[in-house]
C-alpha cells in the first residue's frame, strides 16, 4: 500500500482539475498495484487529476450486494469531484461501476472486467461514452466473445490471466506493457 494511502480515503494525485479520474480498485488488486499503477501515470502524462479509491470490500458473496456496494462507492468518490471532465477506471470488482458509468455517460478504462455478470454487461452495453476493456484468454473473467460483441475498444493479451500476468515474469512486463500502450491510446484520444 501507498504510505498515504488509508482503506476509504481517497488518495488525490495533482493535474487538471477540470479533468478527473476515478481509479477503483479489485477486491484485493489496490491501486498500487502495477496495472493501476501505470493507469494512474498514463493519466498524469495526460494532464489528468486521479483519485485513488482505496478499499477493503465487503465479505460477501452476494453479487447483488457486492455490486451495489462498489456502484455506491464510485458514486461516492465521482460526486466529490466538482470537475467537467470525469473519466472511470475499473479492475475486476471495479467493474460493477459499468452502470455507473453508463448512467453518468462517462468514458472508462475496465480492466479483466467481470463479463460473466448481467450488472457489468448491461452497463458496459448501455454506455453511449468510449470504453476501453482489457483482459486475458487465460482469465475465466473474461469472455473475448462478448467483449467483441460490446461495440467498445478491447484489447486481448493471449496467455495473461485475471492479474493480466503470465507465467514468465518477463513475458508478464511485456503484457503489462500491451496495456499500458493501449490505456495510453485511449486516454490520448478522449
Amino acid at each position: 500500500m501507498a504510505p498515504e494511502a488509508v482503506f476509504g480515503v481517497p488518495t488525490r494525485h495533482e493535474g487538471d482539475p477540470e479533468r478527473v479520474a476515478v481509479l477503483l480498485p479489485g477486491a484485493g488488486y489496490v491501486p498500487a498495484r502495477p496495472l493501476l499503477h501505470y493507469a494512474r501515470t498514463v493519466l498524469a502524462r495526460h494532464g489528468w487529476s486521479v483519485q485513488e479509491v482505496w478499499w477493503q470490500a465487503p465479505e460477501t458473496e452476494d453479487v447483488v450486494e457486492r455490486s451495489r456496494w462498489v456502484a455506491g462507492q464510485a458514486r461516492a468518490a465521482l460526486d466529490r469531484e466538482r470537475a467537467g471532465r470525469l473519466l472511470l477506471v475499473g479492475k475486476s470488482l471495479g467493474t460493477f461501476a459499468a452502470p455507473v458509468a453508463a448512467e453518468r455517460g462517462l468514458p472508462a478504462i475496465w480492466l479483466t472486467p467481470l463479463l460473466g455478470y448481467d450488472v457489468v454487461v448491461a452497463g458496459l452495453r448501455g454506455t453511449p461514452a468510449p470504453a476501453l476493456l482489457v483482459g486475458g484468454t487465460a482469465d475465466r473473467s473474461w469472455d473475448g466473445d462478448v467483449a467483441r460483441g460490446l461495440g467498445h475498444e478491447y484489447v486481448e493479451i493471449p496467455g495473461a490471466d485475471h492479474g493480466l500476468e503470465g507465467g514468465d515474469p518477463v513475458e508478464s512486463a511485456r503484457m503489462l506493457a500491451d496495456v499500458t500502450a493501449a490505456m495510453n491510446r485511449f486516454v490520448g484520444g478522449l
